[in-house]
């Protein structure tokens, strides 16, 4: 194992890192991410560039959209970024991000992904009327009451813990009644806060599997190659290679948790010392800080945190 300090690892953001603008920097003043944004319209049959940089919002923020907006800004990024340090030893994604992570690693082609992640976002959409799920965000409150309080407030209803994102933030996902029962019942055993999010589907639990289901047709039509970095994937906290795996990992992550902490502490275990969250936002990095402050991550999302996370390279001893 590698245990230098030079163990690096790339990570990619999922949905809710978007905002209009992201990416435009880079695709004025590099090539190659100008280019990934034009594979991108051409994959997709419309201007998903002019949706990144101009809006409007509120259709940003539909799922079909965002899901490939996310993964599209977050190639350009890496392409950028690739060609100026040297090769990570791992990568991961959360959520939509281990789509970005695949492609980075060469398990699946970049068109192949933001067409898949369209579709993706559409089944996710679509698969339980509006109003029928519910997310919460359960602060302050670890795995094993969570799970408890999921439990105790579902009442024959779905309600699941759908994002394990650090030992301070555990997301929950269902019916929107047993999600508001579970968010009242962690107030009162304890939580530092329960709120329910503004999101548009109850992603990450059992009522995705109509949308699971739909996936995995276009998931089955992809040619997965072996991957060049093990991909630490969502659902198992597993390094993956294996194309069949692979492809799994991607099938049932649609209903499975989002088990972030858990990926993060086995690259850790590998000997991880530095994070380089590529895409929109900080996410993760916030989500670094939580699960091991002692580690450094790093980001890129425009030219400026590009070049401060290419210097920071340079300085360290090969």
């Amino acid at each position: 194992m590698n245990q230098n300090s030079n163990t690096f690892a790339f990570l990619f953001p999922g949905q809710g890192s978007q905002s209009v603008g992201m990416g435009k920097e880079l695709f004025e003043k590099f090539p190659e991410a100008r280019q990934t944004f034009e594979e991108a319209d051409e994959a997709l049959g419309y201007k998903l560039s002019q949706l990144c940089f101009e809006g409007p919002e509120d259709q940003l923020r539909m799922t079909e959209i965002t899901q490939p907006a996310i993964l599209t800004v977050s190639v350009a990024a890496l392409r950028v970024l690739q060609s100026r340090i040297h090769r990570p030893a791992f990568v991961a994604g959360h959520s939509l991000g281990e789509y970005s992570a695949h492609v980075c690693s060469g398990t699946i082609s970049f068109a192949d992904a933001v067409r898949t992640v369209r579709h993706r976002g559409k089944y996710m959409q679509e698969a339980v009327p509006v109003g029928v799920g519910a997310m919460a965000a359960i602060l302050g409150m670890d795995l094993e009451k969570v799970t408890a309080v999921c439990h105790d407030a579902a009442q024959g209803e779905v309600c699941e813990a759908a994002n394990i994102n650090s030992p301070e933030q555990i997301v929950i996902s269902g019916n929107t009644a047993a999600v508001e029962r579970a968010a009242k019942l962690a107030d009162e055993r304890g939580a530092k806060k329960a709120k329910l999010l503004p999101v548009s589907a109850p992603f990450h639990c059992s009522l995705m599997k109509p949308a699971q289901d739909r996936l995995a047709g276009d998931l089955d039509k992809i040619e997965f190659q072996h991957s060049v970095y093990p991909v630490a994937c969502n659902v198992d906290a597993a390094l993956v290679s294996d194309p069949i795996k692979a492809h799994d990992a991607l099938l049932r992550q649609v209903t499975g948790s989002v088990k972030w902490l858990q990926c993060m502490q086995l690259l850790v275990a590998q000997g991880v010392q530095t994070l380089i969250e590529i895409g929109p936002g900080k996410v993760l990095c916030g989500l670094m800080r939580q699960i091991d402050r002692s580690k450094t991550c790093l980001n890129v999302a425009d030219e400026a945190s590009l070049n401060k996370t290419v210097e920071s390279f340079q300085q360290q001893p090969a």
